[in-house]
């Protein structure tokens, strides 16, 4: 039988009938319009997150694509379109209508508006479907959260068979479009030097999609990218493979230790894209960083925009969202290596902190225009 949830009409007035919270004659009495309120907030709460899961359905099926591309359409006509079972996609279709993200037109048709599809569908360049996937991909794990917090530990990369997948889309919107005309320029020189011919590394680099875009444009210049999943340095390597590109390569490589294990002065540039906060030990991956550049070389590091003091966080615009991950995903990682489990919201004085120990002495950080939720960092040596 399938479960029906029972959210009272006015949940507010029955947690005080039921005496769940305290009565206005209690010690410490209840404000019963912020009581009101916050019970408004948990139901839409309920309807938003719902919301979310079926965009983050609505993305992978390509549905969303198919309603922005041939709508407006039956269910049997997007179901087509889409190549998936009609009778699920007309329940996805009258959920997201009631949402009112889908709009059902008179004769029965359905359609999703201009303007969201401009913020919805792959054609775009943000596509704030990609960041709903999050979501499903945080409660894919919730049991062996639970049985963390019960137990400690954490949940190793191997448990998330999608994270990698699902980055390569994000820094597909944040780190590839400004990659070349905003990113790399920060790094003085860097642009000239690349023409030219350099080493440069890319560490954690997932699925290779930054390096691969700078393998491109620098074909003078060689790189190499190494990230602790296998799947994401197989992927990246059959993306190298497939177009002849001999001046990248990728290696699986744990990254612990790096202070110990890091080659020295080899490389004239390194990045990081959002991968130091969740290492074992984001320290000595630092430090080891600093040992392998050369003299006059250069680190660029993108990671989360934040405070380190949560205080400093309260207007942060995906605050809770980035809490979440790091929760879900980014601190549990590292503690699974028997790690620091930093988190994803070290924020900026813990990362000044850890660049100052770690021997940089030249730290610059910036933000862009195009990227409220990361600051990019330049370390010249």
């Amino acid at each position: 039988m399938c479960g029906v949830i029972d959210i009272p009409v006015d949940p507010a007035e029955r947690a005080l009938r039921a005496g769940r919270v305290e009565d206005e004659t209690a010690a410490s009495p209840v404000d019963t319009e912020r009581l009101e309120r916050f019970a408004d907030r948990m139901v839409t709460g309920l309807n938003e997150a719902a919301t979310l899961l079926m965009l983050s359905i609505g993305h992978r099926t390509g549905l969303l694509d198919a309603l922005g591309r041939v709508g407006p359409g039956s269910s049997t006509e997007l179901a087509a379109a889409a190549e998936l079972d009609e009778r699920y996609v007309r329940e996805w279709l009258h959920g997201l209508t009631v949402a009112r993200i889908v709009e059902r037109e008179d004769d029965g048709n359905f359609r999703l508006p201009a303007e969201h599809a401009a913020l919805l569908t792959r054609r775009n360049a943000e596509n704030l479907a990609v960041f709903t996937q999050y979501v499903a991909q945080m409660g894919a794990v919730e049991d062996k959260i639970v049985d963390c917090f019960r137990k400690g530990g954490g949940v190793p990369y191997s448990e998330f068979t999608r994270f990698h997948e699902i980055m390569a889309e994000d820094s597909g919107q944040t780190v590839l479009p400004a990659l070349h005309d905003a990113i790399l320029p920060l790094v003085p020189g860097l642009v000239d030097r690349l023409d030219e011919g350099i080493m440069a590394a890319d560490l954690g680099c997932g699925r290779g999609l930054a390096l691969l875009s700078m393998a491109r444009r620098y074909p003078n210049s060689r790189f190499v990218g190494w990230d602790l999943s296998e799947e994401a340095i197989e992927y990246a390597t059959g993306l190298a493979r497939n177009e002849s590109l001999d001046n990248v390569s990728f290696e699986v490589r744990d990254l612990s230790g790096f202070d110990q294990t890091a080659p020295g002065e080899v490389f004239d540039f390194v990045t990081t894209f959002d991968a130091v906060h969740d290492q074992a030990d984001p320290g000595s991956l630092l430090k080891g960083i600093r040992r392998s550049l050369k003299p006059g070389g250069a680190y660029l590091m993108q990671d989360i925009h934040a405070s380190s003091d949560v205080g400093g966080n309260m207007d942060h615009p995906v605050g809770a969202l980035l809490y979440a991950v790091s929760l879900s995903h980014c601190m549990t990682v590292s503690l699974a290596q028997g790690g620091e489990g930093l988190g994803t919201m070290w924020g900026r004085e813990k990362a000044r902190e850890l660049l100052g120990a770690a021997g940089f002495e030249s730290i610059d950080v910036h933000q862009l225009e195009h990227d409220f939720q990361n600051d990019y960092w330049v370390m010249q040596v």
